[in-house]
């Protein structure tokens, strides 16, 4: 397969999940999303999943990383979604995911970990950080 199509599939791919786990913290107020799909449905749902994830941090602790998380994953979608500074945004994508697979490792188990594909997920943004090759995207 040819490298571009690999690399706007992996662009496409981490952009899309990325900008749903974005959608499904508020889909109370924005209702995108059939209700019987979503994981968290609404923000304060995925502060207490934040929260189980993060037990050792006092809660304006959870939340403002929880705040950072969102806005960092808004904007790692739609920067891979258009093409802007793939490079540089893949490889953030790929620490946050780290991190976030890091946690729940810790707290919720690898199992869990793996069946979500926090690692994979994280691979794939550090393997679509080090293409070279320029499609359809801008700087």
């Amino acid at each position: 397969m040819e490298i571009k199509i690999i690399k706007i599939f992996l662009r496409l791919s981490l952009s899309a999940s990325f900008l749903y786990a974005s959608i499904d913290r508020f889909n109370d107020i924005l209702g995108i999303l059939n209700p019987n799909t979503v994981l968290w449905g609404n923000w304060s749902n995925f502060m207490a999943y934040s929260a189980k994830l993060m037990p050792w941090f006092p809660y304006w602790i959870v939340l403002t990383l929880a705040i950072i998380a969102t806005i960092g994953e808004i904007v790692f979608g739609i920067c891979l979604l258009i093409g802007w500074k793939t490079s540089q945004v893949a490889r953030l994508s790929g620490l946050l995911l780290l991190l976030f697979a890091i946690f729940m490792s810790l707290t919720v188990g690898i199992p869990t970990v793996l069946s979500y594909s926090v690692y994979s997920a994280s691979a794939a943004a550090f393997a679509l950080s080090t293409f070279k090759v320029k499609f359809l995207e801008f700087k």
